[in-house]
């Protein structure tokens, strides 16, 4: 086989590789949730759970003294839900339904009258 072949084909199965391994890659979310004021920051295709939790805590608000990592999710999504007594609730889920039913039912335990205020997804 000449070397030119030989290259090719090489580099053709490196190419391949990286497209297969950025394929697989996880895509990280998370919502911060502000129990005293309500602000919601939320982030979403992030490389890793550390900086979406970071970009979602910077996206909560300026006000927000007391925002927190309500959930993190990857390749799924995510969503918070609040009583109408100021309690709340926030879980994961496959997809936007199951995360928003899940959140729901999480806050259902602390509280009544609750409704999603952010619901957020990875891409895939």
């Amino acid at each position: 086989m000449p070397k030119f072949c030989v290259v090719v084909a090489a580099a053709a199965f490196v190419a391949a590789s990286f497209s297969i391994a950025d394929a697989r890659a996880d895509n990280y979310g998370a919502i911060a949730y502000s129990p005293a004021t309500g602000a919601v920051g939320w982030s979403y295709d992030h490389p890793s759970r550390r900086r979406a939790e970071r970009v979602a805590m910077g996206n909560c608000g300026n006000h927000a003294y007391d925002c927190q990592i309500a959930t993190y999710f990857y390749n799924a999504c995510g969503a918070v839900a609040r009583a109408s007594n100021g309690g709340w609730g926030a879980d994961w889920g496959d997809d936007r339904g199951e995360a928003e039913s899940n959140a729901l039912e999480a806050c259902y335990n602390r509280g009544d009258n609750c409704r999603v205020v952010r619901w957020a997804c990875t891409s895939r």
